[in-house]
Parts: structure tokens; sequence; C-alpha cells
């Protein structure tokens, strides 16, 4: 088996990880969103499942030409700023309608989430690639993990003030993440698309 090809089979073990990781972190979050009425935790868990599926097309992507992986990178993006709009659509409907987050469970579930995206960020990171898609799925990783600090912060809040408007603060928080995390991988592959056409 030649260097590359061990490399390649890395990746995609490394992506199959954090993309079961993810797919697990979208079910407990999206019931633990419903149950604790929390616009935070819903919209971490809708990040988790667009995640998820990045990562499912970064695995189908390693080993593939170059214009392959701009293509599924750009597509990553892409579906971040979808995921950002539903974000902001949610927040907005929660503070017409009304919302009462708990604040325990919000608390405990960003921690168990922060936990299990710190172990993806890691495996990830480890792998030590310019690939334009492992850059997109460190992106999605660190700002999951980021997305977990303002849930726990926002559940004391909600505690502590007995009020709704720390939760909804962090899923706009969210979305801006998201949106950041989007533009940059739509750069990045521009930018390597580019490079390719270059060389």
């Amino acid at each position: 088996m030649s260097e590359r090809d061990e490399a390649e089979g890395i990746q995609r073990r490394t992506l199959l990880m954090v993309l079961l990781l993810n797919a697990l972190l979208f079910v407990g979050l999206g019931i633990g969103g419903l149950l604790a009425d929390s616009s935070a935790l819903l919209a971490n868990a809708l990040d988790n499942a667009s995640d998820s599926a990045v990562y499912l097309i970064s695995f189908l992507a390693v080993g593939r030409a170059v214009i392959w992986k701009t293509r599924a990178a750009r597509f990553s993006g892409i579906l971040l700023l979808v995921f950002a709009g539903g974000v902001l659509l949610d927040v907005l409907r929660r503070t017409l309608m009304g919302t009462e987050p708990v604040g325990w469970t919000m608390m405990g579930l960003a921690v168990v989430a922060a936990i299990v995206n710190l172990v993806c960020l890691q495996l990830i990171r480890r792998q030590r690639s310019d690939d334009v898609n492992m850059k997109a799925a460190e992106t999605f990783s660190f700002n999951d993990f980021a997305s977990n600090g303002g849930i726990l912060v926002a559940g004391g809040l909600v505690l502590w003030l007995d009020q709704s408007w720390p939760d909804l603060v962090v899923g706009l928080i969210v979305a801006a993440i998201a949106v950041k995390g989007g533009v940059d991988i739509l750069r990045d592959a521009a930018q390597a698309r580019s490079q390719e056409a270059g060389a």
C-alpha cells in the first residue's frame, strides 16, 4: 500500500468516525431541544445534521480529483449558509410566539456535546492535512465546540434570570458562526480550485 493510499484510508476512517458521532449528537440534541423548548439546542442539532451530511460528502470525496473535492466543499459551505437561515427563522418564530427553555437540560447536553465535538476536532487535527474537505471538517467541529460553550452559558443565564432571551441570543450566535464557517469554506474551495487551475 502506497503512502497516499494509507493517508486516504486514515482520512476515510476519521471522517466516518466524526460522521457517526455527529449523527448521534443530532438525535440527542434534537430530542433534548424539543423537550427543553430550546432554540439554541435545536440550532445545534440542525448544525450537527448538516455536519453529518458534509462529513458523508467529504468521506465520498477522499481520493477523488480536486474538482470533485472542491465541489463537495462548496456544497458544504452552501449547506451551512442554508442551515443558518433556518436557525434565524426558528429564532424569529420563538421570539414572536414565546418560549420557555429548560436551563439544566441545555447545560447538561452542552457539556456532552462539547466533549464529543472536542474528540472530533482532535481526530481531524491529527491528520495535518491541507485537503479542502478536511479543512472544512475542522471548521465544522470547531464551530460546534464554540456553539456548545455558548449554550452552556445561555443555560446558566436562563436559570439565573428565569428568562428565555439568552437561549434566543445563542441561537442567533450559532447562526452567525455558521455563516462565517460557510463563507470560509466557500473561500477555501475557490482558492483550491484556482490553485489547481494554475497548476
